[in-house]
């Protein structure tokens, strides 16, 4: 998912690795070194890590709602950075039985694979803006990785224009999927499910608080248990919501007041995802180093887990905190056309409390889930005392 969105030109990743050519190479080998080349884009100065930081749990590394990039790295974006862990078992877009739309890559699920994933970000002209497919590969042609690129794929590998393309989409996306790094499962929860690391109360509180089906609720979309197959809890279920988040003026596409970004309905896809009942609806993320984020949702609109979790809660009850206030009257939703209020979710619980009425949690119960939501940290160590 080589999402390669858009950082200030001082925050870039300027180190560039190389390969030896006589190395034996495997794609998700090469997937690396292209992940890390900052060569690949139009400033020279931007790579895929830049903004999906490995320090930062394949996220952005700042706190920016949007980063920069293009040529001189001063175009800004329209969303926030999404982590690139956990993504390995993202199925293909598609709609239940029910109607509940879900899988699919990118906040609005644009993207049908980790591979296919890949060239927006390539190629946009506020990312890494090279313009054209034909761009890149003569860059990847003149990379010192040349030699190992057509020992993988053939030795006329990049002679022509989309067939090396979809060989470098490949490549990423095996990094991706082939590489510990992006699927650890070595957080203190995965030691915790495997009876190697104890919650602290306020974890355990919060754990329980993060399942219940009439508080917190969070499970509802973020399942906390192993699945059927004894496999690791990836804390989305992939689907998408519509959560009504206030409108990020930072964001300099929205100076147009008639701009929205309506996320799912936007996302190019025909049928049922191009309905108005789709918009403003995005992908469940994934919760796992939610602690480690700088800003939350599609608009980075938030800026710290706490809040997060408090706007869950209190979006309803207490709006007046979360929307802007004109002439006594709470513009609750204002980051969505009036006729797409009603796609938000409001009847599940927190969703589901009325103006005024006592949120589904209180102020120390919220602090509670946001340790739990802590324990989701990749890297813990057993031998890291319980706090």
């Amino acid at each position: 998912m080589a999402v390669c969105l858009l950082v200030p030109l001082a925050a870039c990743e300027k180190k560039q690795t190389t390969v030896s050519v006589n190395a034996p190479a495997t794609a998700a080998a090469l997937g690396k070194v292209i992940f890390h080349d900052a060569s690949l884009s139009a400033s020279g100065v931007m790579s895929c890590a830049s903004c999906h930081s490995p320090d930062h749990a394949h996220a952005q590394p700042n706190a920016l709602s949007v980063q920069f990039g293009g040529v001189a790295m001063d175009q800004p974006g329209t969303r926030a950075v999404p982590s690139l862990r956990y993504m390995q078992k993202t199925p293909p877009f598609s709609f239940d039985s029910e109607g509940t739309p879900s899988g699919g890559f990118n906040h609005d699920g644009s993207a049908e694979t980790l591979a296919i994933q890949v060239e927006r970000p390539l190629l946009a002209a506020n990312e890494m803006a090279n313009g054209t497919r034909a761009n890149v590969i003569e860059k990847i042609r003149l990379s010192q990785y040349a030699p190992a690129f057509r020992k993988l794929y053939g030795e006329h590998s990049l002679d022509h224009v989309d067939t090396a393309f979809m060989h470098l989409s490949n490549a990423l996306q095996e990094y991706q999927l082939q590489a510990d790094e992006f699927h650890p499962f070595n957080s203190k929860y995965d030691f915790y499910l495997a009876g190697k690391a104890e919650l602290s109360p306020a974890e355990m509180r919060g754990l329980r608080l993060f399942n219940e089906e009439k508080r917190a609720n969070c499970a509802a979309c973020h399942p906390s248990e192993k699945g059927d197959d004894g496999s690791s809890p990836l804390f989305t279920d992939f689907t998408y919501d519509a959560l009504g988040v206030a409108r990020n003026q930072t964001i300099a596409a929205n100076a147009d007041s008639s701009r929205f970004d309506l996320g799912l309905c936007q996302s190019g896809r025909q049928g049922k995802a191009a309905d108005t009942a789709s918009c403003g609806k995005f992908k469940v993320p994934t919760l796992r180093n939610v602690g480690t984020r700088q800003v939350f949702f599609h608009n980075g609109q938030i800026k710290t887990l706490r809040e997060a979790v408090a706007f869950y809660v209190t979006r309803d009850t207490h709006p007046q905190s979360w929307y802007p206030v004109v002439q006594g009257k709470v513009q609750k939703f204002n980051d969505l056309p009036k006729p797409y209020h009603k796609n938000v979710n409001v009847q599940e619980s927190p969703y589901d409390r009325k103006l005024g009425q006592k949120p589904a949690l209180s102020d120390q119960e919220i602090d509670d889930v946001v340790a739990f939501l802590h324990t989701l940290t990749d890297g813990y160590s057993a031998s890291q005392k319980t706090k």
